[in-house]
């Protein structure tokens, strides 16, 4: 009998003993989730101010080591990425400089961890060099897709989706 008594004390300090571990891991797991949710929240609020200014304002100096990661990336072109934050910024001039009018338009952006979808519309006048294609004076309005990676709280890398066969024939180029 006495077995059996010792037996069930053990039994149920055992239980106690992993019900409290458990409830220590689900507090942590829920700081962390909690956390987790901080980051990004920050991390769309910055991606979505820095580009409205970048595009809409003109600050293409926006592009710079306070909001992009170094080594950022632009995964767009068939030549290969663009790399490193000058050539990121040369990239995205051609933006500002072909469309002096340009408006950007966030449809919607969400998120989970790292990475960040931003459904976007662009609009503009071709009034100035785009990628070596002479001003065209042929309004555009696309809207895309873009796919964001964040590091540290910085723009790590981006690809743009988008319907380029719509956009060319907009410019008057096919």
């Amino acid at each position: 009998m006495k077995n059996i008594k010792n037996l069930a004390q053990g039994m149920l300090f055992l239980f106690v003993i992993l019900n409290l571990s458990s409830c220590n891991t689900v507090s942590e797991k829920h700081a962390q989730l909690e956390a987790d949710e901080i980051q990004l929240n920050a991390d769309i609020k910055l991606y979505t101010a820095v580009w409205d200014k970048i595009i809409n304002d003109r600050q293409i100096d926006l592009i710079n080591e306070d909001a992009f990661d170094v080594n950022v990336t632009a995964v767009a072109t068939s030549n290969g990425d663009v790399v490193g934050l000058e050539n990121f910024k040369k990239y995205y001039a051609n933006y500002i400089v072909g469309f002096s009018d340009a408006e950007f338009t966030f449809i919607d952006v969400f998120g989970q961890g790292d990475k960040i979808v931003k459904h976007w519309n662009f609009k503009g006048t071709h009034d100035g060099d785009f990628f070596g294609v002479p001003a065209t004076g042929k309004k555009v309005d696309v809207s895309g897709v873009t796919l964001v990676q964040m590091k540290d709280g910085k723009i790590a890398a981006e690809q743009d989706y988008m319907d380029f066969l719509a956009f060319y024939k907009q410019l008057g180029l096919l």
